[in-house]
């Protein structure tokens, strides 16, 4: 038995391709020199680990570059088609599955809209497998060349194990223990949605034997935000998931800061008003219940009937770009209230970054932006909120979906680009799996 701490040969050999491997997805591509220079690891190992990721298929060369006096050097990057990754959004009022290749290429999308049933836990399970059954079977893809699936749910995630007891072997080799569990096992509280202890990692399990990753939805935006976004290259920053509710993922020195039990970011239900208006989880003055899609279409209206919450905030927006007095002054209220939110995050957490990302924030963002400054810098102190600059997301609306494919993603770089087994194939913790891959400030 290996001592406890102790590298044996086949770690030090994983830990090498996993370095490799990240800073090409991250940074590529590059020569085998850059390799070298960027990783501190010796010609020798370049050219021994790049063999076996060329052999594996995991990278390609992708042409050359001059050299000084000598021969053009040899680019290299990971394949994009070697493997797959599913991302999954659960939305407000519907679930979106896509399918990527590994350059994040969508590759077919199902969006299914959430019936009469709405968030019944049964009905969303339900949906989520018929979406992945969907994508596959339109692009032909292989199963076994699918690394995961990641699903970005409302509300807060407590990672189980597998099986109930203990993650497989695949996560104890890579050092991921027990205590850490994976995304079969885990169960959902999302009190805006009714879900009290929804186990939905095992209720997909019943469905699929893909591996499954499951995390707050505003984490997995900000994972994608952070790795392929506005917050790429922050090592201190929050993102702001701003939709039907409001939600955040805070990144404390390039990792995401989760809590002791993963409810870290919902920020969307602290206190703006002592008493204020109530909020859909039941409580009264949270955020959410003045800045929220949901709660503004609401107070507004005026919204055409029957369009849901998107077509009601653009009629919202076209109503205060004409001059409407009310759509006006609740705009503006929604501006001073969000900036006076994260007037809090600079002075509770001095972020470098502030993302702003989600639909809505998105769709009202070049609105709203500039009263959302002017509050947050009225609120915070002087000396933070001058280290902060407040940005608007850079995905799109999809980014949820692109961060919750990329949990499986992870996992696959964080092994060295080991393929996951079937069935009983064990997944570390989304978030654990997240930092270690990614490369220093790109943590999310």
């Amino acid at each position: 038995m290996t001592a406890r701490g102790k590298k044996t040969v086949r770690d030090l050999r994983r830990g090498s391709r996993s370095t490799l491997l990240r800073r090409l997805y991250f940074d590529g591509p590059l020569s085998r020199q850059e390799l070298g220079s960027i990783t501190g690891l010796s010609g020798g190992s370049i050219s021994n680990v790049t063999g076996e990721l060329l052999a594996d298929g995991l990278i390609e060369e992708c042409g050359s570059v001059e050299s000084d006096g000598g021969r053009p050097r040899i680019l290299l990057r990971v394949a994009a088609g070697r493997a797959h990754l599913v991302g999954v959004d659960v939305g407000e009022t519907q679930v979106r599955v896509a399918l990527f290749d590994l350059a994040r290429t969508e590759l077919a999308a199902s969006d299914r809209p959430l019936d009469d049933r709405g968030h019944d836990a049964g009905h969303v399970a339900e949906l989520i497998l018929a979406g992945l059954a969907e994508v596959l079977e339109r692009t032909g893809t292989d199963p076994g060349t699918v690394l995961g699936v990641g699903v970005g749910v409302p509300g807060i995630v407590e990672q189980g194990a597998v099986g109930g007891g203990a993650v497989g072997r695949g996560a104890v080799e890579r050092g991921i223990g027990s205590d850490l569990g994976g995304g079969a096992g885990a169960v959902v509280h999302g009190q805006t949605v009714g879900w009290d202890a929804v186990p939905l990692g095992r209720m997909l399990r019943a469905g699929t034997d893909l591996p499954l990753f499951v995390d707050n939805g505003a984490k997995t935006l900000g994972q994608a935000e952070m790795w392929f976004g506005a917050g790429r290259g922050a090592r201190h920053a929050v993102v702001a998931l701003f939709g039907s509710g409001v939600g955040a993922c805070v990144i404390a020195d390039g990792a995401r800061f989760r809590g002791a039990t993963s409810s870290a970011g919902e920020w969307g239900h602290t206190k703006v008003h002592v008493g204020g208006r109530r909020c859909r989880c039941g409580a009264r003055g949270c955020l959410e219940a003045y800045v929220g899609a949901e709660a503004l279409v609401a107070r507004w209206g005026a919204a055409p009937p029957g369009g849901g919450e998107k077509a009601g905030l653009a009629a919202l927006l076209a109503a205060a770009g004409a001059g409407d007095p009310a759509a006006v002054a609740l705009l503006d209220e929604a501006a001073e209230y969000f900036g006076a939110a994260i007037a809090d995050l600079v002075n509770l957490f001095n972020p470098e970054r502030i993302v702003i990302g989600g639909w809505a924030g998105l769709l009202l963002g070049p609105r709203l932006l500039p009263g959302i400054r002017a509050a947050a810098t009225e609120y915070a102190l002087r000396f933070p909120r001058e280290q902060t600059e407040i940005v608007l997301g850079t995905l799109g609306p999809a980014a949820v979906t692109v961060g919750a494919a990329t949990l499986p993603l992870s996992d696959f770089l964080d092994s060295g680009g080991e393929f996951p087994r079937r069935a009983d194939a064990a997944v570390s913790h989304a978030g654990a799996a997240a930092d270690a891959a990614a490369p220093a400030g790109l943590r999310a």
